[in-house]
């Protein structure tokens, strides 16, 4: 319980909570800001402005919370034993938050020739066809974080928030004209609650949290073991990284991941 006693670790909920809020603005006002959405060129914009918003809060927020900005990232690196119960907790909330606050602004300020709000549809696939798309979308990315960000590695080289925000680009161009592509629920659950159209909800949090734990689970167990320190990541799970936490809130901690190594 330290973490919450912890002005650092506030300061990363509310680095969750502005990144996210800023990522769904962004990334959906991009989706139906077009009334030419059915060109085949629209969903490489979208991919884009996704990938590229997920890059640029990344590097801009990545310091101070870890650039999560997705509740299957943040599961991932619960699985994977990188940040604690609270903190998992504390920064799925944040990001729900922030979508449901983005989807809000958008939904008054969208064009009033437009009704959408960007909210995920199934397209001519079934809900467990969906589940398999969102769930492999989402494996790619959470590998490529888990991948990018591992303390281990000393052959990474490059921007660490680009090769992520690649990641979720590829997510996209893959997924979007199966699903719309939802490998991040809290996208998925902001335009929802505004437009209270929950239809097939649970594929976009189902698919996305089992291909984040999937992630987790083949890489450190399967492709690159870390069987060493396992007791000590358990640890992590309860009282967060083992550095020392203070009610002031020192301000070099070090982030839970993001930063190329």
């Amino acid at each position: 319980m330290n973490e919450l006693k912890s002005k650092v670790f506030w300061r990363a909920v509310l680095g969750e909570l502005v990144g996210m809020t800023l990522f769904i603005f962004l990334s959906i006002a991009a989706a139906i800001g077009n009334t030419n959405n059915t060109n085949p060129d629209q969903e490489v914009k979208v991919s884009l402005a996704f990938g590229l918003a997920i890059a640029t809060l990344a590097q801009s927020l990545g310091h101070i919370s870890g650039a999560h900005l997705n509740p299957a990232v943040t599961l991932g690196l619960l699985v994977s034993c990188q940040i604690s119960f609270v903190r998992a907790a504390f920064y799925i909330l944040a990001q729900m938050l922030g979508a449901s606050m983005a989807s809000g602004i958008l939904f008054a300020v969208r064009p009033q020739n437009s009704t959408a709000l960007g909210v995920n549809a199934l397209n001519s696939i079934s809900a467990p066809q969906g589940i398999v798309v969102e769930m492999l979308a989402t494996f790619q990315l959470v590998l490529c974080v888990l991948a990018a960000t591992d303390k281990r590695r000393r052959d990474v080289a490059g921007s660490v928030p680009l090769a992520i925000g690649l990641s979720v680009a590829l997510g996209h161009l893959t997924a979007i004209s199966f699903t719309g592509c939802g490998i991040n629920p809290a996208r998925s659950f902001g335009p929802a609650l505004i437009t209270s159209d929950f239809t097939n909800h649970w594929v976009y949090w189902v698919g996305p949290m089992c291909g984040g734990v999937a992630a987790a689970l083949t890489y450190d167990f399967l492709l690159y073991p870390k069987m060493a320190d396992f007791p000590d990541r358990l640890r992590v799970l309860v009282s967060g990284p083992p550095t020392d936490y203070d009610v002031n809130g020192r301000d070099d901690l070090p982030a839970v991941e993001m930063l190329s190594k």
